[in-house]
């Protein structure tokens, strides 16, 4: 339970720093972060969350991570639904928190601001069709993966995989916010998702598949350059 608990609290930081600084700091007048702002956000609550409960759950804070962690032979699927329920969790309630802070301030509108939530089409940033916004996210999550499992291998230096999977997913934001807005996470999509309702939901299915998909490519690409077995 520890461990679901875990990871329900570093999935809500996710969301709330990452998220939060897309809807509450990105825009700001004069002082605004702009994406590149979001995107060391997003890797900071990772790095962070890595740190402080790594040691406990993992800190996966990702279905699709515990997903390509399970498919890499690194985490029992006796323990893969909870960890995605926990997750999930931990996401709708940093996006409700987000929410009642953002409706703070007079004339804020949930379904206008897009409250960073993923999409394409006409809800990409850019403008990207569903066909790139798909290729996109499973791409960044495959090497999301590969960065995961390469730098909590035991034959990697200790103690610094937090760093690189913090940075790694700070490049994974500076490539496809302008593509997506970055998922790589479905927790994280559905935190805020259901507060934007509409489309943001009825968009909501790519940003789990496509990370699935991504996950298990990840694994897969990983065993086939990682096994230690020479032969």
């Amino acid at each position: 339970m520890k461990k679901y608990l875990a990871e329900c609290f570093g999935t809500f930081w996710l969301v709330l720093g990452g998220c939060g600084s897309a809807v509450l700091a990105a825009g700001f007048p004069d002082l605004g972060i702009a994406f590149a702002g979001v995107a060391l956000a997003f890797g900071l609550t990772v790095l962070t969350m890595a740190f402080a409960i790594g040691h406990i759950s993992g800190c996966h804070l990702n279905p699709a991570v515990s997903v390509g962690l399970w498919l890499g032979g690194r985490f029992p699927a006796s323990q893969l639904v909870p960890y995605i329920i926990a997750q999930v969790i931990g996401g709708i309630i940093a996006g409700g928190v987000l929410y009642v802070i953002a409706t703070g301030q007079p004339g804020f509108d949930v379904a206008a601001s897009g409250f960073a939530s993923n999409g394409y089409g006409a809800h990409s940033p850019g403008g990207y069709s569903l066909t790139a916004a798909l290729v996109c996210e499973i791409v960044m999550t495959m090497f999301f993966i590969i960065v995961i499992l390469g730098a909590t291998d035991h034959r990697a230096p200790a103690g610094f995989a937090p760093i690189a999977i913090g940075l790694c997913l700070t490049l994974i934001h500076l490539i496809s916010i302008p593509v997506t807005n970055t998922s790589v996470n479905p927790a994280r999509s559905t935190g805020v998702a259901l507060y934007v309702g509409d489309w943001a939901t009825s968009q909501l299915w790519l940003f789990w598949v496509a990370p699935i998909i991504g996950a298990a490519l990840g694994a897969i690409a990983y065993k086939l350059i990682g096994s230690e077995d020479e032969s």
